[in-house]
């Protein structure tokens, strides 16, 4: 049977996004939220969000074949969610769970300063393994999981169910992903042993797409204390060194065991750093990457300048969507990372995570037209 598309699970919230006056930048948060002040916004964006529905619905306005595994509760949130599902087809495999609420996330993006998010995990604290219909494995060319680190089942007694999950897909014959996500240190997930639980997970994933801020956070917190400490706005991307602060990370994950490891880096761009070729003949999916072009490769992309800049909610998943996507249509390694750097441009220059994105049809003809970069 021929492989074919894109199963994404993990993380379902409803994203609840006040719209700021993009025409009033602040220079700090202090100068947006005060006690007692009151903000005047622009309206306000309510959709679904966490990994599922970015990369996911992200997967299918790009126009891949994708089953979105997600866990709603039978609330007024989850009713706004699956209709928005709906409405895309991709209701089929999501989860009501009537013992639970869903999730949610308000994401406050003042122009001028890093997004804040109050989250509540809900219902994707009670996803586990066995929520995954096995047989989507057998079918499908890449399993795309979102957002370990909130989801409470897979973390627990040193994150064993997702290892477990991972490596099940991995024995079914298909492709693995993995996306991270940031938690607050203080909480249960940040206080676990992330270092590790990434160690052992690393073998069984494939394609493996964290921030460079997550990255940091989980595998060398005293450097990621001492830069955001450093930033301004707790913006660390602009102190960032490529070869000196993402590159030692991106190998730790390569020596590990992961495939390919694709590191966002917000406005700079993306790190990418391949296995050799042994590793990438044992990828899964039937995928068959190009070693000449692909084993052994440190690259830097930088980031394509946006028209606008609205929001960056959403921007990292749905780059993720595109490098998924371009790697399943077999894309030289150059232009799934060129799909994937125009993706996240293209997403922040909407309020969601979808109104933004275009065909690689056109943003190849931008980026051969030679679109400007950051």
């Amino acid at each position: 049977m021929e492989r074919k598309g894109i199963v994404v699970a993990g993380t379902l919230t409803l994203d609840v996004t006040p719209v700021f006056d993009s025409q009033k930048k602040a220079k700090s948060v202090d100068e947006v939220f005060v006690p007692g002040k009151v903000v005047h916004m622009d309206g306000i964006d309510i959709h679904p969000g966490g990994a599922t529905s970015n990369t996911g619905l992200g997967l299918k306005v790009l126009g891949a074949d994708v089953r979105i595994v997600g866990k709603i509760g039978k609330d007024e949130f989850g009713d706004i969610v699956y209709r928005y599902y709906d409405k895309f087809g991709a209701a089929e495999d999501l989860i009501i769970d009537e013992k639970t609420a869903t999730s949610y996330s308000i994401a406050l993006t003042p122009p001028g300063i890093d997004r804040i998010f109050l989250h509540d995990p809900c219902a994707g604290n009670t996803f586990r393994k066995e929520d995954i219909d096995p047989a989507l494995y057998k079918t499908a060319q890449i399993f795309h999981y979102g957002y370990p680190p909130v989801s409470r089942m897979l973390y627990l007694n040193g994150g064993a169910e997702c290892i477990a999950m991972l490596k099940e897909a991995k024995e079914a014959g298909i492709a693995t992903s993995v996306d991270m996500c940031a938690v607050d240190p203080e909480c249960e997930s940040g206080k676990e042993d992330w270092k590790d639980i990434m160690r052992r997970m690393a073998p069984y994933v494939d394609f493996f797409e964290p921030s460079i801020e997550e990255l940091m956070f989980y595998l060398d917190r005293e450097k990621y204390n001492r830069l955001y400490e450093a930033a301004e706005n707790g913006d660390m991307i602009g102190l960032l060194d490529m070869e000196r602060d993402v590159r030692p990370l991106a190998e730790m994950l390569v020596e590990w065991g992961a495939g390919v490891v694709l590191v966002k880096c917000g406005y700079r761009g993306l790190y990418m750093a391949a296995s050799d070729g042994e590793r990438l003949r044992a990828i899964g999916g039937d995928l068959k990457l190009d070693e000449a072009d692909w084993a052994g490769a440190r690259v830097f992309e930088r980031s394509y300048v946006p028209e606008k800049v609205l929001s960056g909610t959403g921007a990292g998943d749905t780059t993720i969507a595109a490098f998924l996507y371009a790697v399943t249509l077999g894309y030289s390694r150059s232009r799934c990372i060129q799909l994937a750097a125009a993706t996240g441009a293209s997403c922040v220059e909407a309020y969601d995570a979808l109104g933004g994105l275009k065909s690689f049809e056109e943003l190849e003809k931008k980026i051969d037209a030679g679109w400007a970069k950051q």
